[in-house]
């Protein structure tokens, strides 16, 4: 029995496919964002990947990249633009089909089928590439790998985006060290990345927000013209 995920913000539309997909014969199971996904494909041998492009925190492309570079898993991408820009990307970074919505359910049954057949079956593999194992703590918070968290000095945890967390992994990881957004962007989502993608400032500008104190004089993450950023907050293992 083929096991597919199904990546998709919209309830209604994991419900209908998990219906129908399930009568099918396939086993089912959804997520709505990127931290649930990654849970499902760590804990689960998953078959293929419905992958949704439009999706709050990390965008379905992004999410595309951290699996592909883990996994040969099959990932059919789904999304409301019939724009061949958006399709030549998304085959770019590594999915095998592409389906805009809406769509006919048997069409989509017979992508997956055929998707099933020219692409041989893979072990499960990790899509996690934090490059720290051990808890440690900064400032005011702790970081816990382990349960993918970080507290505040109240044991309260801080709300990060899946990317956001991978990203401060990447600094606590390289204390003191100044990091370009080509090594940045590597350990956020694991991609082959296009000269002057400055898309790194943007989750650096969100970051900051969340655990700067004064965020348009940030203390921790300091900006190093002309090469990149460093983390500059003393790290301790715990």
């Amino acid at each position: 029995m083929p096991h597919i995920l199904i990546v998709d913000d919209d309830q209604k539309i994991r419900s209908m496919l998990t219906r129908y997909l399930g009568a099918e014969g396939f086993s089912v199971s959804g997520a709505a964002d990127s931290n649930k996904a990654y849970d499902i494909i760590e804990g689960h041998k998953i078959d293929l990947v419905l992958m949704d492009l439009s999706l709050q925190g990390e965008d379905g492309l992004d999410i595309t990249r951290v699996i592909r570079k883990a996994s040969e898993v099959p990932i059919i991408i789904l999304t409301g633009k019939d724009d061949p820009v958006d399709k030549a990307i998304g085959l770019e970074v590594g999915a095998d089909d592409y389906v805009v919505k809406p769509f006919h359910l048997r069409e989509l049954l017979a992508r997956i089928k055929s998707v099933l057949k020219r692409v041989p079956p893979t072990q499960p593999q990790p899509v996690d590439i934090i490059v720290a194992t051990k808890n440690v703590r900064f400032a005011d918070f702790k970081v816990d790998f382990s349960k993918r968290q970080v507290l505040t000095k109240n044991k309260k945890p801080l709300d990060l985006t899946s990317g956001e967390f991978k990203l401060l992994s990447a600094f606590v990881s390289n204390p003191h060290h100044v990091m370009n957004r080509d090594q940045l962007l590597d350990h956020v989502a694991g991609r082959s990345w296009t000269p002057y993608d400055r898309s790194i400032d943007t989750q650096i500008r969100r970051l900051r927000l969340k655990i700067e104190k004064t965020p348009a004089q940030p203390q921790l993450i300091k900006t190093v013209r002309g090469e990149g950023y460093i983390f500059t907050g003393d790290v301790q293992p715990c």
